[in-house]
């Protein structure tokens, strides 16, 4: 997998996410869900092949980013070490 950080703009915290091929990019958005689904906040997106690119923002919080999004982000990054 290729490394990138978390950049945030447009009040929104966002990465990507390159893996070796399709099944371990949906194998990592598995794991991105179940985490999620316990902290109860969802993100927002896009899979292509091995490519896995996720939005964070807070809804609820006029659509900005908010410390749930920091600490969904930091979650997520822990799933990959």
């Amino acid at each position: 997998m290729s490394v990138s950080t978390w950049t945030e703009a447009n009040n929104k915290l966002e990465r990507e996410f390159l893996f070796p091929d399709f099944v371990a990019a949906f194998g990592f958005m598995t794991q991105v869900a179940i985490l999620a689904e316990k902290m109860n906040h969802h993100p927002e997106w896009k899979n292509v092949y091995n490519k896995v690119v996720i939005t964070l923002y807070t809804h609820d919080a006029g659509n900005k980013v908010t410390q749930k999004d920091r600490t969904l982000a930091l979650a997520i990054d822990q799933l990959l070490k």
